[in-house]
């Protein structure tokens, strides 16, 4: 099992199943063990000087080995191997000190050696503090009576005393007892907390959801709330514009219409042009009060004309485009089924983004390609530039409200995000892709009209 590849809760590592949950308590547990298991097999080198001198050096040499048995396995615990193999270096170095401890009972005193005493704390210690199985305990258990039993039995001097050896195997199973009963009640505790820490992890995982959820929501309703004041504002100015433009147009024509104008052909030359430029004041005027006029509702999905949207699209940033060539490649037949006025918008956006990738590229022949191809019931448009392209690791995230690489203050990362969300209640989906430094493409599909 190996334990290192877990998510995270609350920035530390969170098992995904019981079992990776249950090497991780052992690890966890197993490390302290160790730590403590070490410095009690050393320690008991005063035991032997106190009651058994004669065996000092013979039995420290043995606690020796011993700490270092542990110690090897406290190392293993760091490396790959040891993490894949812990639960059988756990059986080894817990059976250690017990091994030893059964020898010094057979080299002391048998069933009267004061050793007996740290059999008990062993088998307690270890299976109060390791997540050992049931099987496990009652494997631990049994060795520990079995060396016992040996070490009293198989000494130069036999059984002394039948009673206390039979008293003490009695504490022993007692003890036996208790390390099978934790091992049941701590395993289902432990299932019962990973349980708990799973569905906090799903519940948080949820919030995160809702939270992502919420932050694009609002993203959208900030910037429709934007359109909407400006819609409100626009219709009034529009009407106020649209009426001298009128005027203006009308007293142009009159003025053409003279003979003044007929012999001098600087003057109609003149009036011509603004006649032109007048007409174009009036075109800006009709594609803006496709914004301050659109009313919100299921019935603005209706059929229009993709390439006359395009067109509208296309004058609108119109001043961002200069000196930019927009190519327009549309079937014959451009009708599709939509809201013209936020499909308009989509495409403003699009162009600008383009035209701002364009301006950072700096290239001699700068080109926006607009094609729209039919697929079936369905319209597919794209936009192509040949600007700058977006970073790999951008890619992912330019439909992300508030992700932008422009400067601070030259945008606020909403458009894609906007475009991406009226694209999709279109039924359809806005996509993009790119090859850094030599292309960007953004493509969407619209419905047609059933006939």
């Amino acid at each position: 099992m190996n334990v290192s590849s877990l998510s995270t809760l609350n920035g530390e590592p969170f098992p995904g199943t019981q079992e990776e949950a249950d090497a991780l308590h052992l690890l966890y547990y197993s490390r302290i063990t160790c730590w403590v298991a070490m410095l009690l097999v050393a320690s008991g080198v005063l035991l032997d000087l106190a009651f058994y001198p004669e065996h000092g050096l013979e039995f420290g040499l043995v606690r020796v080995l011993v700490v270092l048995g542990i110690g090897l396995a406290l190392w293993s615990h760091s490396t790959t191997w040891g993490r894949a193999h812990m639960r059988q270096t756990t059986r080894i170095w817990t059976a250690l000190p017990q091994i030893m401890i059964a020898w010094m009972i057979f080299r002391t005193d048998g069933e009267a050696s004061i050793y007996f005493v740290g059999l008990t704390f062993a088998l307690a210690g270890i299976v109060i503090f390791l997540p050992l199985s049931v099987m496990e305990a009652l494997g631990f258990s049994a060795l520990t009576l079995a060396a016992y039993v040996l070490a009293c039995v198989l000494r130069q001097e036999g059984v002394q005393d039948w009673p206390q050896l039979l008293g003490q195997m009695v504490f022993l199973l007692f003890y036996g007892v208790i390390a099978v009963t934790v091992s049941v009640f701590s395993g289902r505790w432990r299932r019962h907390a990973h349980r708990l820490q799973a569905e906090i992890l799903r519940q948080r995982d949820q919030l995160l959801e809702v939270n992502h959820s919420l932050a694009e929501v609002k993203g959208q309703l900030v910037q429709r709330e934007k359109m909407a004041a400006l819609g409100t504002l626009s219709a009034g100015l529009l009407h106020e514009l649209n009426n001298p433009v009128n005027y203006s147009l009308m007293a142009i024509n009159m003025g053409l219409s003279t003979p003044a104008a007929g012999k001098d052909e600087l003057l109609r030359e003149s009036l011509n042009d603004a006649r032109e430029g007048m007409e174009r004041v009036q075109n800006i005027v009709s594609d803006l009060k496709t914004f301050a006029y659109q009313k919100p509702g299921a019935d603005v999905l209706r059929p229009f004309l993709l390439e006359k949207a395009v067109q509208s699209a296309r004058r609108l940033a119109g001043f961002e485009l200069k000196g930019i060539e927009v190519r327009i490649d549309m079937p014959q037949d451009s009708h599709v089924v939509g809201e013209e006025p936020a499909i308009i918008g989509v495409m403003i956006n699009l162009l600008s983004n383009a035209a701002h990738a364009l301006a950072k590229a700096a290239r001699d022949k700068p080109e926006i390609r607009v094609s729209a191809t039919i697929e079936g019931e369905r319209m597919r448009v794209r936009v192509r530039d040949n600007g700058q392209g977006i970073a790999a690791e951008h890619i992912d995230r330019v439909f992300e409200p508030f992700f932008t690489t422009r400067d601070v203050g030259a945008g606020l990362g909403l458009g894609l995000s906007v475009s991406y969300g009226i694209i999709q209640r279109h039924g359809g989906i806005l996509s993009v892709a790119s090859e850094p430094g030599v292309w960007t493409e953004f493509s969407f599909d619209l419905g047609r009209p059933q006939p």
